[in-house]
C-alpha cells in the first residue's frame, strides 16, 4: 500500500484519487465544498462507471509521510502556488508526478523544489466535475509515466487500480503528442461550444491541418519529429466522444483557461525559432477574448 496525495482534486484528480484508493492510502486535496461532500458521502463517479468511493479529503496538507507519492493535478498556472504551500513538508523520498496539461509543465515544479524526484505523467482521460462530491467519467485513456527508478512500480500500481499505464521511453515526444491533440481539440471545441465529437466534422479538416502543421514545425525545431496523421487520429479518437473539453468547462465556469500553456506555448517557441504560427495565435486571441467576456 502506497501513501498518495492528490494535489488538486478537480475532475481528473478526483478520478485518479478514487480509483487509486482501492489499494492505497489516498488523500484528496481540494476546495472546501468538495472536501466536505467527499468526507460526508464519499466521491460519486457516474458515466463509464457508477460507484461511490470512500476516501479521505482535506483542504490543505499538514504533513507528508515517508515515501509519499504526490499526484499534481492542478491547473498548470496554479502549480507554483500549490507546490509552494507544501515546499517545506516535502522530503527527499517524496515523488511528485505531474499529471497535467501544458508543454514542459513539470519544469515549474522542478524549479520550485529541489532534492526530490519530479516526474512527468501524461493522460487524455475525459472527466467532468459536476458538483462537489460528484464527477462524470466520460472517456478512458492511457497513463504514461516518465522513465525513472520508481516508474515500473508506479505503472504496476496504476494497472492494479484499473488504469492502462506504461513507462514512456520518450517523455518529450509523448508530451508533444498530447500537446498537439490538446491544441486541436480544446480551442476548437470551445469556440464551437459543443462536445468534443463536433471537432471530428470533416468540414473542419482544413483548419485542423493548419493548427497541426504549425505545431509539427515547432516540435521539429525542438528535436521532436512526429510522423503521425493527427487529424485522422484525433477524428477517430473523438468521433463519438460526449466529453466537454477542459478548456470549454473553464469558459463555462468563468475560469481562466490553460491556453497559455497549450497553443500560446507553441506560438512562443515559434517566435524563438522564427516559425510563424498565425493560426494558433488566432486561436489564442479568440480564447482569451472568450475568457475576458465570460469573466
Amino acid at each position: 500500500m502506497m501513501k498518495i496525495i492528490i494535489l488538486g482534486a478537480g475532475g481528473i484528480g478526483s478520478l485518479y484519487g478514487a480509483k487509486l484508493s482501492k489499494f492505497n492510502d489516498v488523500t484528496l486535496v481540494g476546495r472546501q465544498e468538495h472536501v466536505d461532500e467527499v468526507n460526508k458521502s464519499g466521491l460519486k463517479i457516474t458515466g463509464l462507471e457508477n460507484n461511490t468511493y470512500k476516501l479521505r479529503a482535506a483542504t490543505k496538507i499538514e504533513k507528508i509521510e515517508d515515501n509519499t507519492l504526490i499526484l499534481l493535478t492542478t491547473k498548470v498556472y496554479d502549480s507554483k502556488e500549490a507546490i509552494g504551500g507544501i515546499k517545506n513538508l516535502i522530503k527527499k523520498d517524496t515523488v511528485i508526478l505531474c499529471l497535467q496539461n501544458g508543454l514542459y509543465s513539470e519544469n515549474i515544479v522542478k524549479d520550485a523544489v529541489k532534492g526530490c524526484l519530479v516526474l512527468r505523467g501524461i493522460t487524455n482521460v475525459g472527466v467532468a466535475f459536476l458538483e462537489p462530491g460528484v464527477i462524470r467519467y466520460n472517456t478512458t485513456s492511457y497513463t504514461a509515466i516518465e522513465k525513472s527508478r520508481i516508474s515500473n512500480e508506479l505503472v504496476d500500481m496504476f494497472k492494479k487500480c484499473g488504469f492502462d499505464s506504461y513507462v514512456s521511453e520518450n517523455i518529450k515526444k509523448d508530451d508533444w503528442k498530447k500537446l498537439i491533440i490538446n491544441c486541436l481539440i480544446n480551442p476548437v471545441s470551445t469556440i464551437l461550444g459543443k462536445e468534443n465529437r463536433a471537432v471530428a466534422d470533416e468540414k473542419l479538416n482544413p483548419l485542423k491541418k493548419l493548427i497541426v502543421d504549425e505545431c509539427l514545425k515547432v516540435a521539429e525545431k525542438e528535436g521532436v519529429k512526429l510522423d503521425i496523421d493527427f487529424v485522422k487520429m484525433v477524428d477517430e479518437m473523438i468521433k463519438e466522444s460526449r466529453n466537454i473539453s477542459s478548456m470549454q468547462q473553464d469558459i463555462i465556469k468563468g475560469k481562466k483557461t490553460e491556453i497559455d500553456f497549450l497553443n500560446e506555448a507553441v506560438v512562443g517557441l515559434g517566435r524563438k525559432y522564427g516559425v510563424k504560427c498565425l493560426v494558433n495565435e488566432g486561436l489564442v486571441m479568440i480564447i482569451k477574448g472568450m475568457e475576458n467576456r465570460k469573466r
